[in-house]
């Protein structure tokens, strides 16, 4: 495997909505470079990016998926990632190892929602952009108000370095505003321009849209706008050279166009990344701490010996097991050697070490500073670990994901499959970070939560298909408890007579409410050896074990205390047994006086949604017994923060996809237990009452 220097290395996010082609961009890329011999296709088995089968079966990127290329002896590590709400998971690890992004824009569709999401993540991360309006080729394809949606949604002035020649199926090559020179393009050439005249007609164009950026290229700094005030020019080294600065900095956005379907403006975007988007070696500083002390450092791909890379994705493969992809951002990993997990504390065995053709595996001896590499077999290693030399340990920032936000219950359908499902799982969590599997305690359902109903059924078709298990789906239980408004004094008494030993125990409580949240208070009040003491933690577990199962609903109750103040026992007759029964009868009998009520999981969500669609949110939400908290506006959005029971949002995620068409999105958590109201409490008690009686 040739060995590159830090220079000549590029690692570059291809991002954006779904459907606006960065998979086939991609395509295109390996295809120019020779790396595929055939331009493979979204939704193909020919695709070197989307070859899982769920990708080809769906038609769409559902993973991350890595690939690497040499341009003009530049290696280019190429990270495609998906752009669907469903399974955009992948989008902040990808950023976490990237030195540059490429934006891909449908010139059909324009910015869709999920793309501002992403620009927002990489203005966090301060990554240096190119802009790629793609499918120029496309009926209905058109710039002008696709670039105003890009000015007003992400608050900049793209710079168009390429302009069209031809629209939509007359779309025939590509002039580089940069060199004033034209590129044409015919099929047959593999995607590669061939340089011509530039066309008469719009040579007046060119030169208004070459003066206007070589005077935004000025502007990057008080030399350059010097220069150009007194001159009108800049050299082409000044220009290339503050065209670079600005890109770096995210002063300047260049904006590109082509096709990836027909390979066209491609080699362009090849070149524009290799010379202007920034190498390992000055990509922004990577912080990171040292274990010994917690001291925040700067981690350099120039800082010698010391190791640390970062893992940011995990990939089961059927054939060569767990696959652990990282990038290294100082120093070595050597095949047939030792590395430091400092998130998890241990040392891990490296066998062969690999680079990603897609699914390929290519062989390699060792991975260096600024590369991108993988790892088979790693045992306790996962997504967002750090690894790092043993003698020099640090650790990088989490990689934080988005929360689940759609749960349904599992019910194997076999007792095999019962005996698989946990290991099974564990795979796919280790796979995909933003799976969430747990069992509740209270309903004792298995839980599986996910991004969306689409990010679910991938997650149930891939246990099937990878693992054999196969499960029913439903809903899952409210996890609704039982509470008290009441206070009362009742006895509690237990008198069995049998022919030999009988059983005597005799209580008196009082039970009362507590605030939501203080759980159970037991007190004993006994004086004057009304109840030995032997007898008194009977008493309390009797109690416990009727509050587990509920009084009026077998819901578990909650927020009680109960006082034992007064009792009898016999000195032959009584017994733990005899004590541990009367508390329960008497806490079951006291219940009906206390207005025994209902509660019910209420959660804190955030919601985020363009301006012209909050009405329409904060009313479904009101209508779904919301108590909207607060409303955080934004430029083009606002974040909705409301409490809502949790019975009202199960389906949420399809709810608010329905009604803002795919552009809001939400987080949620529990927060606390409400009072179900009266009108619909007596409806679930008695279906709950239903069901308890058709099971026992």
């Amino acid at each position: 495997m040739k060995q590159y220097k830090l220079q000549d290395i590029r690692n570059i996010g291809f991002v954006g909505h779904g459907g606006s082609g960065k998979t086939s961009l991609a395509e295109s890329v390996l295809f120019l470079t020779e790396v595929s011999d055939r331009l493979g296709k979204v939704g193909d088995i020919s695709s070197v990016m989307d070859y899982d089968p769920d990708e080809i079966k769906r038609g769409h990127s559902i993973n991350s998926s890595v690939a690497f290329c040499e341009f003009n002896s530049t290696k280019i590590n190429l990270l495609d990632t998906p752009g669907s709400s469903n399974f955009i998971a992948d989008t902040p690890s990808a950023l976490r190892v990237v030195d540059g992004l490429v934006f891909v824009i449908s010139a059909i569709e324009g910015v869709q929602f999920y793309t501002e999401k992403i620009w927002k993540w990489a203005d966090e991360l301060n990554l240096p952009r190119i802009i790629f309006l793609n499918k120029m080729d496309h009926e209905r394809a058109n710039t002008s108000p696709i670039l105003e949606a890009i000015k007003n949604k992400f608050k900049i002035t793209p710079i168009f370095i390429h302009l069209p020649q031809g629209t939509e199926e007359n779309l025939s090559g590509i002039v580089d505003l940069i060199e004033n020179k034209f590129f044409l393009y015919e099929k047959e050439k593999k995607g590669k321009g061939k340089l011509e005249d530039v066309p008469a007609d719009i040579s007046e164009e060119i030169e208004i849209s070459h003066g206007e950026l070589m005077e935004a290229v000025a502007e990057v700094d008080d030399e350059l706008i010097e220069k150009y005030l007194e001159s009108g020019e800049l050299t082409e080294e000044e220009f290339s050279r503050g065209l670079k600065e600005g890109i770096q900095n995210g002063q300047l956005i260049p904006v590109l166009c082509g096709s990836a379907l027909e390979n066209i403006g491609v080699d362009l975007l090849l070149e524009a990344v290799v010379k202007y988007l920034p190498s390992p070696e000055n990509r922004i500083p990577v912080k990171a701490k040292k274990i010994e002390d917690n001291t925040e450092i700067t981690v350099s791909a120039n800082g010698g010996d010391v190791a640390s890379a970062l893992v940011f994705k995990t990939v089961a493969d059927p054939y060569a097991g767990k696959l652990t992809l990282f990038r290294m951002f100082s120093g070595v990993i050597k095949g047939d050697s030792s590395i430091y997990n400092t998130s998890k504390n241990v040392s891990e065995r490296i066998g062969q070490l690999y680079m990603l053709q897609g699914k390929t595996q290519i062989s390699v001896s060792e991975i260096s500073a600024g590369d991108i590499g993988t790892v088979a077999k790693l045992k306790q290693t996962i997504t967002g670990d750090t690894f790092s030399s043993s003698n020099e340990k640090v650790i990088f920032p989490p990689i934080v994901f988005p929360l689940p936000v759609f749960s349904r219950a599992l019910l194997p359908k076999t007792r095999a499959d019962e005996e698989k499902i946990s290991h099974a799982l564990q795979r796919l969590t280790e796979e995909d970070p933003t799976l969430k599997v747990e069992r509740n305690s209270q309903t004792g359902e298995l839980l599986i939560s996910g991004l969306g109903q689409v990010h679910f059924d991938v997650s149930l078709e891939r246990l099937k298909a990878r693992f054999g298990v196969e499960v029913d789906v439903k809903a899952p239980q409210i996890p609704y408890l039982e509470a008290i408004k009441g206070t009362t004094k009742v006895q509690g008494k237990y008198k069995k007579q049998t022919g030999g030993k009988g059983q005597f125990g005799d209580t008196w409580i009082e039970i009362s409410p507590l605030k939501r949240g203080e759980g159970f208070i037991f007190e004993n009040k006994i004086v004057g050896g009304a109840i030995p003491k032997t007898y008194i933690p009977a008493v309390e577990k009797g109690i416990e074990e009727a509050m587990a199962s509920g009084i009026i609903a077998h819901y578990p109750m909650v927020d009680v205390k109960v006082s034992l103040y007064d009792g009898s026992y016999h000195n032959v007759d009584s017994s733990e047994m005899a004590f541990k029964i009367a508390g329960s009868l008497g806490f079951k009998k006291g219940i009906p006086d206390c207005k025994p009520i209902l509660i019910e999981p209420v959660m804190n969500m955030a919601i985020v949604v363009p301006n012209d669609q909050v009405g329409d949110i904060m009313g479904d939400l009101n209508a779904k017994r919301g108590k909207i908290q607060g409303i955080d506006p934004g430029e083009d959005i606002q974040t909705i923060r409301a409490h809502v029971p949790m019975a009202e949002v199960l389906n949420y995620a399809a709810d608010l996809t329905s009604m803002t068409g795919g552009r809001g999105m939400f987080v949620m958590e529990f927060d606390h237990y409400e009072d179900v109201p009266d009108h619909l409490m007596k409806k679930i008690i008695e279906n709950s009452n239903k069901d308890f009686e058709e099971k026992h």
